[in-house]
C-alpha cells in the first residue's frame, strides 16, 4: 500500500495542468469577447486598402448624418407648433440653407476637368520633372477661387458639395476632400452666370499658368457648360465654430 502511494503521488507538472487549462480557457473567452464573432486580424494590411476602407466609412456616415438631419427637421416642425422663436429660427435657417450649401441647388453651370498628363517617366520633356505632369493642390484651388470670383452661387468637387469650411488637399496625385479620397481627373462644377464664370477662368493668373503646362506637357484641362445642372446638398458635418453675419 505504501509502495503504490509513493509511485502515484502527484508531480508539480500534473498539479499545474488544471491551472494551465484554466488560463487557456480564460484566454479563449477574452479573445472571443474581443473579436465579437469577427477576425481579430484585420484584413486591411496596406495603406491603399486602409484609405478605401476609411473612404467607404465616411460615405456611410455622411448618408447617416443626412438622414438624422432630415429627422430632426421633421420632429422640430411636428413638436413645436406655434412657438414663435422656433418659427423665426426655422425661417432664418431655411433662408440661409441655399447659400450655406445645405440645400439642393439647380441652374446653369460651368464644369472644369483637371487631369494628369498621360506621360511615362521616360517621356517627360527635357526641363520638366514628374511633379510637372500631375495635378496639384494649387491647381484645383486656383480653379475653385476663379469660379467663386466669377460669381459662383454653388459649387461641387467630384460628387461633393463645397461649403465655407471645405478644404482642398492633395497628397501626391490624389485629392482628399471632406474625408474621401479621389484620383484624377478632378471635376469642379459651379452654378452661376456661365459667361462670367468662363471669363473669370480666362483671366485668373493661377489658371493661366496651369494652361501653359497644358500646352507644353499635356496636362488635362477641359471646360464644359450646361443650361441646367443640379448640385446636391452638403451631406457632411459642419465644423464651423464661430461666425458673424455678413453686412
Amino acid at each position: 500500500m505504501v509502495r503504490w502511494y509513493l509511485d502515484h503521488r502527484p508531480t508539480r507538472w500534473s498539479a499545474g495542468v488544471p491551472v494551465i487549462a484554466l488560463c487557456a480557457g480564460l484566454l479563449f473567452s477574452v479573445s472571443g469577447t474581443t473579436a465579437r464573432g469577427g477576425d481579430l486580424r484585420s484584413e486591411v494590411t496596406t495603406l491603399p486598402a486602409l484609405i478605401r476602407e476609411r473612404t467607404h466609412d465616411n460615405a456611410v456616415k455622411a448618408r447617416r448624418a443626412e438622414q438624422l438631419r432630415t429627422t430632426v427637421t421633421a420632429l422640430t416642425k411636428e413638436r413645436s407648433p406655434g412657438n414663435q422663436e422656433i418659427d423665426r429660427i426655422s425661417r432664418d435657417t431655411a433662408n440661409a440653407a441655399p447659400k450655406a450649401g445645405f440645400e439642393e441647388v439647380r441652374g446653369p453651370s460651368v464644369s472644369v476637368s483637371l487631369d494628369d498628363a498621360p506621360l511615362d517617366a521616360d517621356q517627360i520633356p527635357e526641363g520638366f520633372d514628374v511633379d510637372d505632369v500631375v495635378v496639384h493642390q494649387q491647381d484645383v484651388q486656383g480653379v475653385v477661387n476663379a469660379l467663386w470670383r466669377g460669381g459662383a452661387e454653388a459649387m461641387m468637387i467630384q460628387d461633393q458639395r463645397i461649403i465655407s469650411t471645405s478644404a482642398v488637399r492633395c497628397v501626391g496625385n490624389t485629392l482628399i476632400l471632406q474625408g474621401r479620397v479621389y484620383s484624377p481627373p478632378f471635376v469642379i462644377t459651379a452654378i452661376g452666370d456661365r459667361d462670367a464664370l468662363q471669363a473669370s477662368l480666362d483671366e485668373d493668373p493661377t489658371v493661366s499658368i496651369y494652361r501653359e503646362y497644358v500646352d507644353q506637357i499635356g496636362l488635362g484641362y477641359e471646360v464644359t457648360s450646361s443650361e441646367e445642372t443640379t448640385l446636391p446638398a452638403y451631406a457632411g458635418q459642419s465644423q464651423l465654430a464661430h461666425a458673424r453675419a455678413a453686412r
